[in-house]
């Protein structure tokens, strides 16, 4: 990702707003939603002072210039954090993959503090699932009660909260980084990638299996991937490019390039890049195949025609809006199946664009409205005028409940006004074949 001096700001008069999340460079996705929010949050109030709780401060610090603060809460004493939660007007929760087994109390406890200190919550577009450990379901039905407004980013999150038993109103959006503008991807850039000029090229995304994931075979999929990037590199003459979209997705690139008959014809992405510089890059491909859910937000957003690989929840809910293919998994059983897909992609995609295009923008235009929904919340506690505001600032109430920001932990990355004005989808390049 391209490093970018932190740019502290001077102290703004307006309101205080906290954004937690799984922030910090642990993913792309995730820091495309950070960017999202953020921008979304310095539209609707000009005036207000960001504050991003990190899991990783100082790489916050250095990417994200929306930011005025940054507090990091993972592996820090817990009073590091908790004082940064009483002079919050709002605080923001997500958004993002993060309510799942393991990660969902560590984020609900910081939540649950703010609670008792008096400050407004907000779920910007969560995701959730899967949620089977006791701690995990009992703090989402209890926090989330308690927010201010609950709104997740698909209909499987939705289903997941209504199964864990929370009993409120909850709100289907979609995600965030459907707002997310791209930046340039240059052809200095593409040189330095080792990628040909001129040549078709097809994206793949893979991952590893993760809890989001458990029931993925390794050596299954890594196999089948491989079929499906030489079907591709064969039946269209093309390179295929690896997106690592995790550091941990490199791995499992390397080792589907090793089961490939023609690896020569493979590449890896190895730059440091911004997620809008990665959503720049997604415009000079031909086709894109991949598991992770924002690569193929990406690959949605600039009208590459894209087969998701569904191995959750959220990849499949994603899939069925987008009116992809709706595969059943990465079996290695299901390579005729997936290979067929692959090859209809292709012949049917100019009949498709259209459809796609309308798609992408009703999905961009759900995704404002998270940013409407939580403008309206902050216009309603009145900014930096809330009662007792001015209290909580000047010191904090003990309570009987604390968060645990010094608890360390590890991962729980999670799949991750407009940032730049919503959809950008351009038609793929020509085809000649």
């Amino acid at each position: 990702m391209t490093t970018r001096p932190s740019h502290p700001h001077s102290a703004r008069p307006g309101p205080r707003i906290g954004v937690l999340g799984s922030y910090g460079g642990f993913n792309t996705g995730d820091e495309a939603i950070l960017t999202c929010v953020l921008s979304c949050l310095r539209a609707h109030r000009p005036d207000a002072h960001l504050v991003v709780l990190s899991r990783d401060a100082e790489h916050t610090r250095a990417h994200h210039r929306d930011a005025d603060e940054v507090v990091a809460w993972e592996g820090v004493p817990r009073n590091h954090v908790l004082d940064a939660l009483p002079g919050l007007d709002l605080l923001v929760l997500g958004g993002g993959g993060i309510l799942y087994d393991g990660e969902a109390r560590r984020y609900l406890r910081l939540v649950r503090a703010a609670q008792l200190r008096k400050v407004p919550t907000f779920a910007y577009a969560v995701g959730a699932g899967p949620l089977t450990d006791a701690e995990d379901r009992e703090a989402v039905r209890t926090v989330l009660a308690e927010m201010d407004d609950v709104v997740v980013r698909d209909e499987e999150s939705r289903l997941v909260l209504e199964e864990v038993g929370l009993e409120r109103e909850v709100v289907v959006t979609s995600d965030p980084a459907l707002l997310l503008a791209p930046e340039p991807f240059t052809a200095a850039m593409m040189r330095d990638e080792g990628i040909p000029s001129g040549a078709r090229l097809v994206g793949m995304s893979v991952r590893e299996p993760g809890r989001a994931a458990e029931k993925l075979d390794e050596g299954d999929y890594h196999a089948l991937l491989a079929d499906v990037a030489d079907f591709l590199v064969r039946r269209l003459d093309a390179h295929v490019v690896f997106l690592p979209m995790e550091r941990h997705d490199v791995r499992h690139a390397h080792a589907v390039l090793s089961h490939m008959t023609a690896p020569h014809k493979g590449r890896i992405l190895h730059g440091d890049y911004s997620p809008g510089q990665v959503l720049g890059f997604m415009r000079h491909l031909d086709v894109a195949v991949g598991m992770r859910l924002h690569f193929v937000i990406f690959a949605a957003l600039t009208g590459v025609p894209v087969l998701p690989l569904p191995y959750s929840g959220k990849v499949f809910d994603f899939a069925r809006r987008l009116g992809a293919p709706a595969l059943v998994g990465v079996a290695r059983e299901q390579a005729g199946l997936l290979l067929a897909e692959v090859d209809r992609l292709w012949d049917e995609y100019p009949q498709r664009r259209d459809d796609l295009r309308e798609r992408v923008r009703e999905l961009s235009a759900t995704a404002l409205g998270t940013c409407v929904r939580c403008g309206s919340l902050l216009d309603a506690i009145g900014g930096g005028d809330r009662p007792g505001a001015a209290d909580a600032r000047a010191g904090e109430e003990a309570t009987g409940e604390e968060a645990t920001g010094g608890e360390t932990a590890e991962g729980g990355a999670s799949e991750g006004g407009p940032a730049g004005g919503g959809a950008h989808v351009t038609g793929p390049r020509p085809l000649t074949a």
